[in-house]
């Protein structure tokens, strides 16, 4: 979200405007934090000294907001010492943690913002005055625990959650999406079509697919594979364990922590489930020798990581504990990154092209770079940072890409192409990415010799078209409410003979459909006909085709699909006509 934008300025104004309220109607309370969302604001709150509120207070909290922006409140914002900052929130703990880091960052001078009768160590931006906020453009939504700073080991805190827009009709709008979202939901459809499930004897956070399931996730990791094959990427595969000494040297042991998986086996050597591929993808570039001529090498393949994610932030496969990436990566100079960068912008480009999502209304780009104020929390040179960063915003321009240049979103070992896009109900998701790694090469030892005989590292360059394809099939199931495209289909069309005197020619019809490849079933049950068809609109099929006497005597079908359309055809004609809507791409 763009913190210079009116509604950022709302949001985090209301973030205040809460605390405030709160510490007037429960001044026992102790304040945490509370940023802006994306779609409104929350405040965290440790009620441990006496009464906590429940979603029945909501009201009484929000009527005392409504209250202090009646007095159009102007913020205050003032500089001081870190000194000066933790003697004015002494009697607040979580307020002096967050001073004392942001004390080591900011030279010694904390930003204050009061509004009201509430201070809070801030760096803005704010409405000019509260009456800017229209007060039937928020409300508050909820309330749930969240530890402090996400860690288990710190004290649970009370998040109350607030939404919040520019005007009503915005908040309106936000409520039609959230409606139309319940309908979507890929929980509910994934159960309806039967494409996955969980277990608790297997886990949470741990989907087992099912044929269809599996099926719709091979398509997406094959339409990939068969865009990207042109540009020379060479499948690879690796284990699902790797040495702690792996994690420690590419630097994700600490930062990834207690996401780790651990495993013990009969010896003291300990091991982790893999979290990501990239550590194991330099090993193979390690196994031998490389020459300048080698380059670029270009690795991939579809394979699953573990990571230990919090119980309460686990949600269908939006959220798992087993999360599979359409993973590669590219070493090569740092003069061949244009090109590669490139090539893998038009494997993304041509891939979400064939999900009707790559135009412009639904997609955006972040570059994604450093924040320069910050340059000690990045690892390599700052000329480098300035090469790598300069290239990938001359590829965004020659690529004609809808981008923006967002600081502070860059990965700590390099600068990124973060692909945004908007699925069918407004929702953005970020989904493709292009990184470039100034770092890991280095950790590791990678080398090439050069024309002239030295010795240098290569460029790291991690590409994910899908990303998580678990969170991707998420997304794309709710984007399509169910109804695939045709080349998505798990099942593309169903042949429904009228009665028993029909199969013989439905099976004919069956038969051809299978033998020009298409994803073809036959439904011969002994239900009535009203009834295959509609378990065929319940299955969200795109065709189904019904076979009668008609039919059996003009050697055709009646074509249906399901936005219903019907017309005769013959069997030449069905093929054609399915195949050519395969190859273009319809949406």
């Amino acid at each position: 979200m763009d913190k210079d934008s009116q509604v950022y300025k709302i949001r985090h104004s209301l973030a205040h405007v809460l605390a405030d309220a709160v510490l007037e109607l429960y001044p026992h309370a102790k304040c945490g934090s509370g940023p802006a969302t994306e779609e409104g604001f929350f405040y965290g709150f440790d009620f441990s000294g006496g009464e906590t509120p429940g979603e029945d207070d909501l009201k009484t909290i929000e009527k005392k907001m409504r209250h202090l922006l009646k007095q159009s409140v102007v913020p205050e914002q003032e500089t001081i010492t870190t000194e000066e900052a933790l003697e004015r929130f002494k009697e607040s703990p979580y307020k002096v943690e967050i001073l004392k880091e942001k004390g080591e960052k900011n030279n010694n001078e904390i930003s204050v913002y009061t509004v009201g009768k509430f201070s809070d160590p801030c760096s803005g931006p704010h409405v000019a005055a509260t009456k800017e906020i229209n007060k039937k453009a928020f409300r508050l939504e909820r309330i749930a625990g969240a530890y402090w700073k996400g860690d288990e080991k710190n004290p649970m805190l009370t998040r109350i959650y607030g939404l919040a827009f520019e005007d009503a009709e915005g908040l309106a709008e936000y409520d039609k999406m959230q409606k139309e979202a319940k309908e979507r939901d890929h929980r509910k459809i994934g159960k309806e079509l039967d494409l996955f499930t969980f277990s608790d004897l297997v886990g949470s956070g741990l989907p087992l697919f099912t044929p269809k399931g599996t099926l719709l996730r091979n398509l997406v990791v094959d339409k990939i594979y068969s865009i990207q094959e042109k540009y020379g990427y060479e499948r690879v595969w690796i284990p699902h364990i790797a040495k702690k000494d792996l994690y420690k040297k590419s630097g994700h042991w600490e930062k990834f922590g207690e996401e780790l998986f651990k495993v013990k086996g009969k010896t003291d050597v300990e091991f982790v489930m893999k979290p990501m591929n990239c550590p194991h993808h330099t090993q193979i570039y390690a196994s031998k020798p490389r020459s300048y001529k080698d380059l670029p090498i270009r690795y991939t393949e579809a394979t699953t990581n573990y990571r230990d994610e919090q119980p309460g932030e686990l949600l269908g496969l939006s959220r798992v504990r087993s999360l599979t990436q359409d993973d590669g990566h590219v070493f090569c100079t740092m003069e061949q990154v244009e090109n590669e960068v490139q090539n893998i912008i038009d494997v993304i480009r041509s891939f979400y092209t064939s999900l009707g999502m790559f135009n412009d209304e639904t997609y955006w780009v972040s570059l994604s770079v450093r924040d320069q104020k910050l340059q000690d929390e990045y690892l390599g040179e700052s000329s480098v940072w300035d090469t790598a960063e300069n290239i990938l915003e001359e590829v965004a321009k020659k690529e004609n890409l809808n981008y923006k240049r967002i600081e502070g979103e860059a990965a700590f070992y390099g600068p990124k192409l973060d692909f945004m896009f908007k699925d069918a109900i407004g929702r953005e998701w970020q989904l493709g990415t292009v990184q470039l790694d100034l770092n890991m090469p280095g950790r590791f030892g990678l080398e090439y010799t050069d024309k002239d005989g030295t010795k240098k590292t290569p460029v790291m360059i991690h590409r994910a078209i899908a990303g998580s394809l678990e969170r991707f099939l998420s997304v794309i199931i709710e984007h399509f409410a169910g109804n695939f495209p045709l080349w998505l289909s798990p099942e593309q069309i169903r042949v429904i003979p009228v009665a028993d005197t029909h199969t013989e020619y439905a099976t004919q019809v069956f038969n051809e459909l299978k033998a020009i490849g298409i994803r073809a079933t036959m439904d011969d049950s002994s239900e009535s006909m009203g009834k295959k068809i509609r378990v065929a609109k319940t299955d969200k099929l795109p065709y189904f085709v019904v076979v009668g006497d008609k039919e059996v005597e003009a050697k055709n079908v009646t074509l249906e699909s399901r936005n219903g359309d019907s017309k005769q055809i013959s069997l030449s004609e069905l093929g054609n006509h399915l195949l050519a809507e395969i190859e273009t791409k319809t949406i």
